[in-house]
């Protein structure tokens, strides 16, 4: 299932592959920060080196190589499922690695590279759903469309078996460093608010964020969020796995970890007021002819911090994400505040990052945003 198509920062020396700490534990023997710590943060946690080829050739097959009016994000989100469903089942303490390839081809091999296959080397809806169903149990589909059985990026055969996940599997594949939020004077940040997305009601969002293990159900073509702790919102850790150059079929996938440090609603209408007043006067000073965060005459609802950790692909900062009611209407959108970027991470955002990290947030096609398949998911 190789593919000379696929592209993935894996190529390092080996003596910075994995290592065991006394435990079991992953230690870490990268530098705190720095070029090396950047490109080590490629992929997702849970595929090795080893395996960045075949699982990019997967997505290639389920999403990233078709036209881009041919593309079913949800396609996208069934083949990350299949994946992380294998992983958790099968692998579990362990990242997938080129052996689990074999398995994979197996199941989804005959429907790709069949001589009389009309689309030669992809994989349809239909085709990606029977071949889970080979891979890991015929009870495979209609459990991915029951959401009492799917959370984290995982599938369950069962609610109780969802209700028995084990979030030390993935957090001991992950390397968390300290909490990055800006440092810099704040006339030397960068402030920004970006374009909001209109939503079907405000109690539908608040219902879909407060439940951290449905976000990889809004995950877009070029990220997604998975929640790493059990819990809620506030102080949960995500990782975030985004891709670039997605446009052109040649997905290049990297991550960072982000923490909800701060979570303000109606239940504390002081500190909702505080905080709202804060984000608005930060960008009528520092911002560059940014618009407000909330419309005047708009009422702030909802609004919380994203901060990042060490080795994050933006470097120091944190975005926030706010909702809002204006004119009867539902509005979610981000506001971001960075520091100054470290030449190896704002050359890769110059390069790529910039208009992916628009477009998430809204401001590119729907299949591209978080935030328009947030709206659609949760649309009556």
């Amino acid at each position: 299932m190789a593919d000379e198509t696929s592209t993935e920062i894996t190529d390092l020396p080996e003596h910075l592959e994995d290592v065991e700490a006394p435990g079991g534990a992953l230690a870490d023997p990268v530098p705190a920060a720095g070029p090396v710590r950047f490109a080590r943060m490629a992929g997702s946690s849970i595929a090795g080196r080893d395996a960045a080829p075949w699982v990019t050739d997967f997505l290639n097959a389920a999403y990233y190589r078709r036209a881009s009016d041919e593309r079913d994000v949800d396609d996208l989100r069934l083949a990350f499922a299949i994946l992380t469903t294998y992983w958790y089942r099968e692998a579990g303490w362990r990242r997938l690695r080129f052996t689990d390839l074999r398995a994979f081809h197996k199941a989804f091999g005959g429907h790709r590279f069949d001589a009389d296959h009309s689309e030669r080397g992809l994989l349809s809806r239909d085709e990606l759903l029977s071949g889970a169903c080979a891979l890991l149990g015929d009870w495979f589909a209609d459990a991915y469309g029951d959401e009492d059985r799917r959370g984290w990026g995982v599938v369950f055969p069962t609610p109780a078996e969802k209700a028995g996940y084990d979030h030390a599997k993935r957090l001991q594949l992950t390397r968390i460093g300290d909490l990055t939020p800006e440092s810099a004077p704040p006339e030397e940040q960068t402030w920004h608010t970006y374009d909001p997305v209109e939503m079907p009601s405000a109690e539908a969002v608040i219902a879909a964020l407060t439940k951290p293990e449905t976000w990889p159900d809004y995950a877009s073509e070029i990220g997604r969020f998975t929640a790493l702790r059990p819990g809620g919102l506030l102080d949960q850790t995500f990782e975030i796995e985004v891709a670039a150059l997605t446009e052109q079929g040649l997905p290049a996938f990297t991550r960072g970890y982000v923490t909800i440090t701060n979570l303000v609603t109606p239940d504390d209408p002081d500190a909702l007021a505080a905080w709202f007043d804060a984000v608005e006067e930060g960008l009528a000073r520092y911002g560059k002819d940014e618009p407000r965060a909330v419309p005047e005459g708009g009422t702030p609802l909802v609004g919380f911090d994203l901060t990042t950790h060490r080795g994050h692909f933006m470097g120091n900062g944190h975005n926030r994400l706010i909702l809002y009611t204006h004119e009867d209407r539902a509005w979610v959108r981000a506001v971001g505040t960075w520091d100054p970027m470290p030449w190896h991470i704002g050359t890769a955002y110059r390069m790529a990052g910039d208009a992916a990290q628009h477009a998430f947030w809204g401001e590119g096609e729907e299949r591209q945003s978080m935030l328009h398949q947030l709206a659609r998911r949760i649309a009556p």
